[in-house]
This record gives structure tokens, sequence and C-alpha cells, in this order.
């Protein structure tokens, strides 16, 4: 069995590697789109808003019904593909915590 200082050094070394995977994951950049990339969401890893861009042809004044669904597409989109980053990058973690 290990004794405490070594599991406290380990568990020290896994929280670097944790701040690191977290720094990286927030530099890194998500696009989330909707149905025919009408209405494109930017965010960073951290689940930042970096930008939002629609195409021409979403944006009608007679029907902001459609802007405002394929917006929402667009944004969930990018936070998904952050969430299964996040899963992926971080999960690898959970083997290994020494206690």
């Amino acid at each position: 069995m290990m004794n405490m200082q070594n599991m406290m050094k380990q568990a020290q070394k896994l929280q670097k590697q944790m701040e690191q995977k977290q720094d990286e994951l927030a530099a890194q950049e998500f696009v989330g789109k909707s149905a025919q990339d009408l209405v494109v969401a930017t965010f960073t890893g951290d689940k930042k808003l970096v930008s939002i861009d629609f195409q021409e042809a979403v944006v009608d004044p007679e029907d902001l019904e459609t802007l405002s669904d394929m917006t929402a597409q667009a944004v969930n989109d990018a936070l998904t593909q952050i969430d299964e980053a996040t899963k992926k990058s971080m999960g690898a973690f959970a083997g290994k915590l020494p206690f």
C-alpha cells in the first residue's frame, strides 16, 4: 500500500496534468452548425461564445422563429462537442486517482 506522502505527490501530479488539459481544452475552438450551415456558432472550450454567424438566406424578418431555432441548434451543437471533448480529455484521469 502506498504511503500518504506518495499518494499526495501522485495526486498533485495528476492535478497539474488535469489543469494543463483544461487549459488546452479552453484554447480550442468548437464550431456548431445548424441545418445547411445557415447559422454557425463558435465557442472556446471553456464555453465562451466567440461568434454567431448567419447566412443571408436565414435572415427573414417575417420568420424570426426559424432564425431562433437554427441559432439554438448551432449553439447546442457546439456545446455538445465541447462536452464530448471534455469527457474524452478529462475522463482519462478518472482511473489514475490514487484513492
